[in-house]
């Protein structure tokens, strides 16, 4: 079977997830991808400069798999000579309706963001099959289009909310958990204050100032703890991590984005614990990273975290917007106790299992196209 893999913005996790799923699928993957910079002109011009790229190739699909970032309506107009009788499924890594905008953003300030939201909307409408990372990510997305619409004057179509629900699939991000392993510490380190790790996007939707005020807490009452800053930043960093910097001062061992993947996998396995204050979170990829390396983790109780802590050890690393971080992480620091650890838990993530789920579905999608038997449903998990 061939798959033509769409994606307009190909970096990071995007970038991971497209190469992967083409190393570790039994199908033939091919890639058509535009650097992963300028996201929205991306949304914006993306589809018709890979329509053109599909167009020119010779590219004969069995099925096409675009991500949330491409306007698969222009796409797929713009290819409709080749494209009519293929099947399609629209994988969401993000969606511009729920997505916290920053108050800073001046498209956000001119009611611009939401030509955005309606290219994902559409996009879903036209796509044969609309796959979510995540359970939340799939019901907050969903759940979200009916006040969209009606913001609208007239003709809004209601019903076509149901009809993006009915084809609407949760199908969590595959990850290569497994090459964490080749970075494992052959010998545990020697002891030391414990390591409290940041490993997300400089951003504002990940709420940094919240976890540097549980660290100016702690640091302020003289409890013995070190920091490492890892993460990619884009465009124009939050202040909070300069003032950061300056005031956790010698705390800080480690800052900044690590170019190579074996010193970034290295703090991961070194790290202690891993508290989470994010505003925004549809999957949450480096946190899996982290969870897999076994650092103790504080997660809230909301977004996609749920998902990725087993019911029995909720209460111990989940916490309510309503707590207190800092009092949540002094215990963990004190106690320094395996509780949170859930690096089994999360392997279920990995393309070994998730590899297959992926392939038996695509199956079942060229299958029915066909009209050789119904679609397969996703179960996953369950």
């Amino acid at each position: 079977m061939r798959i033509t893999l769409l994606e307009p913005y190909c970096t990071g996790s995007h970038a991971a997830w497209a190469q992967e799923y083409a190393a570790h699928s039994r199908h033939e993957v091919e890639l058509l991808t535009l650097p992963g910079r300028n996201w929205k002109w991306r949304m914006h011009g993306g589809a018709v400069t890979l329509a053109s790229r599909f167009l020119a190739g010779s590219c004969s699909p069995d099925l096409i798999l675009a991500t949330d970032m491409l306007d698969l309506t222009t796409f797929l107009a713009l290819t409709r000579r080749t494209s009519s009788r293929v099947p399609c499924a629209l994988y969401f890594h993000e969606n511009q309706l729920t997505y916290p905008w920053s108050p800073d953003d001046p498209d956000k300030a001119q009611q611009r963001d939401q030509h955005y939201a309606f290219i994902n909307y559409t996009s879903a409408l036209a796509a044969d099959a609309v796959l979510f990372n995540s359970a939340y990510h799939k019901e907050a997305f969903l759940g979200a289009l009916p006040g969209f619409l009606k913001q609208f004057p007239d003709a809004t179509e209601p019903a076509s909310v149901q009809q993006i629900a009915q084809k609407s699939r949760v199908l969590p991000l595959g990850m290569d958990l497994r090459k964490l392993d080749r970075h494992r510490p052959e010998f545990p380190p020697a002891p030391a204050a414990p390591l409290i790790l940041w490993n997300h996007r400089w951003e504002y939707d990940k709420a940094p100032e919240a976890f540097f005020e549980a660290l100016y807490q702690l640091s302020d009452e003289g409890l013995e703890f070190r920091v490492a800053l890892l993460g990619e930043s884009f465009g124009r960093v939050p202040a909070v991590f300069k003032q950061a910097r300056e005031r956790l001062g010698e705390r800080v061992v480690q800052w900044g984005f690590q170019e190579s993947f074996a010193d970034y996998a290295k703090w991961l396995w070194h790290a202690d614990i891993l508290p989470v204050t994010s505003r925004q979170e549809f999957f949450g990829a480096s946190v899996v990273q982290a969870l897999y390396c076994d650092c103790a983790a504080l997660l809230p109780d909301r977004l996609s975290y749920p998902e990725h802590v087993p019911a029995q050890a909720a209460g111990a690393v989940l916490y309510h917007d309503g707590e207190n971080l800092a009092d949540r992480l002094r215990d963990l620091i004190k106690e320094r106790s395996n509780t949170g650890r859930l690096g089994g838990f999360v392997r279920r993530y990995d393309w070994e299992q998730l590899g297959p789920v992926y392939d038996s579905f695509f199956e079942g999608m060229a299958a029915a196209r066909q009209g050789e038997v119904p679609p397969v449903p996703v179960s996953f998990f369950n």
